[in-house]
């Protein structure tokens, strides 16, 4: 139970972030969020430790949130009419965020998972740990990636 209480406050943000890039909407990312939650907490029982918390955490909620993105087939990008505040020194960085954020949601459910983690300033390694991908494929679909977002952001 404190372990979960731990969950709650310290990695909140994250699993809403994670919830925010495969919801269409505020409703969705709240079932998105409940969904992630509540598996959590019937897989606190197997977490061995043999990784980190946050690593098994992130697993949790991508596997969760890509689940769910398949059962719904949902193929919408996210409205940014819809999207959260973002924090920003001015309205130009403001905007920038939101034009990445319209980007990323043009991205498959795995390449979404692969940006995010990286943004959050994973290592390969560790995103080889979420994932179970090679930490050299990490690296590749992370490069090919960048270069869609760019192509994306082009066009």
């Amino acid at each position: 139970m404190q372990l979960f209480e731990t969950i709650l406050s310290q990695y909140g943000p994250m699993v809403s972030k994670v919830c925010y890039m495969y919801g269409t909407d505020e409703d969705q990312r709240k079932d998105l969020y409940q969904e992630c939650m509540a598996n959590v907490w019937q897989g606190l029982r197997s977490f061995r430790g043999d990784s980190k918390l946050s690593t098994w955490l992130y697993r949790a909620c991508i596997n969760t949130c890509i689940t769910a993105y398949r059962r719904n087939a949902v193929r919408a990008t996210v409205p940014l009419d819809s999207a959260p505040p973002i924090a920003a020194d001015d309205n130009s960085r403001s905007d920038d965020l939101k034009e990445m954020y319209r980007l990323i949601s043009q991205l498959s459910p795995v390449e979404r998972a692969l940006i995010m983690m990286w943004l959050d300033e994973k290592s390969y390694d560790e995103i080889s740990d979420v994932t179970g991908m090679p930490r050299n494929t990490v690296a590749s679909r992370l490069r090919r990636i960048k270069a869609k977002l760019v192509d994306l952001a082009n066009n």
